[in-house]
């Protein structure tokens, strides 16, 4: 019986402490490549440089790309665009950190009535953006790139909004301000030096979120007669229109090596803040 006993135990390890169970080397799971999430990019992305770059009488040709630069007022729509990315992703970080850390703290049942005031730019249509500003803005400001900045900060006051609100629901935000102030810190100290580096996924997140915003957005710049990207790659008289279509497909893959060194810096500075 003693002995049917001890192989009934050593048949059935819960029953027993195993203390080298511990110790067993785990086994990492393998990561499964996706081709068919990767296929639904590659394949329209393909077939669209292709076309930029296939000759009419067979072969392809890296002349559109000399072209490019030398097309008449992209290099100007290029410098208005990035000027409007930059310009709106300070004013609405500058806008929304403040605005959802206080929400957070101090008016947390507030927050459902911010998640339906921020949808709100989403649900109303563009093109009622672009009439409203030019008919109430002041003129200095009607003939100013400023303005479509300020559009393009309501725009994207949605994304920005739901990445920072995941970012400060991942923190025990009270316990950092709490801390911070005690040691002698002010708001503002305690935003940037507390709050911000711990908020660095969700305003990587929001920054490439408002670029793409900028960079893609058509309907806005083009009623107030401003020539962005879009704007010229749907305005450009260009003889060859495999030009425009080879701007749009780089605006594209430029959208997406940004994303991804973001992304790969956000994991590598989280591993190397694990690490220490």
């Amino acid at each position: 019986m003693a002995s049917l006993e001890f192989g009934t135990l050593l048949a059935d390890p819960s029953t027993t402490d195993q203390p080298f169970a511990d110790d067993a080397p785990v086994t990492r799971r393998r990561r499964r490549v996706h081709w068919g999430r990767g296929a639904i990019f590659v394949v329209p992305f393909y077939a669209a440089m292709a076309f930029s770059l296939q000759r009419p009488t067979g072969g392809f040709s890296l002349q559109p790309l000399s072209q490019i630069a030398s097309a008449p007022g992209f290099l100007s729509a290029l410098w208005l665009s990035t000027q409007l990315a930059v310009i709106t992703m300070i004013l609405v970080m500058l806008l929304m950190v403040p605005t959802v850390i206080y929400v957070h703290l101090r008016m947390p049942r507030f927050r459902r009535a911010m998640e339906v005031i921020t949808i709100l730019p989403i649900i109303i249509p563009p093109i009622a953006y672009s009439v409203g500003v030019l008919e109430s803005a002041p003129s200095w400001l009607r003939s100013s790139q400023y303005l479509l900045a300020i559009v393009y900060v309501i725009l994207a006051m949605p994304y920005v909004y739901r990445s920072l609100d995941s970012g400060l629901g991942a923190l025990d935000l009270k316990t950092l301000v709490e801390a911070s102030r005690s040691l002698g810190s002010g708001w503002i100290s305690t935003i940037w030096r507390v709050l911000v580096p711990n908020l660095r996924s969700a305003l990587m997140s929001a920054s490439v979120l408002t670029i793409a915003l900028v960079f893609g957005e058509f309907t806005i710049a083009n009623v107030d007669n401003w020539t962005t990207i879009p704007v010229w790659i749907y305005l450009a008289p260009t003889d060859n229109p495999r030009v425009n279509t080879l701007v749009a497909m780089i605006a594209l893959l430029a959208t997406c090596v940004v994303l991804t060194l973001i992304v790969s810096l956000d994991r590598s500075q989280s591993r190397d803040s694990r690490r220490s």
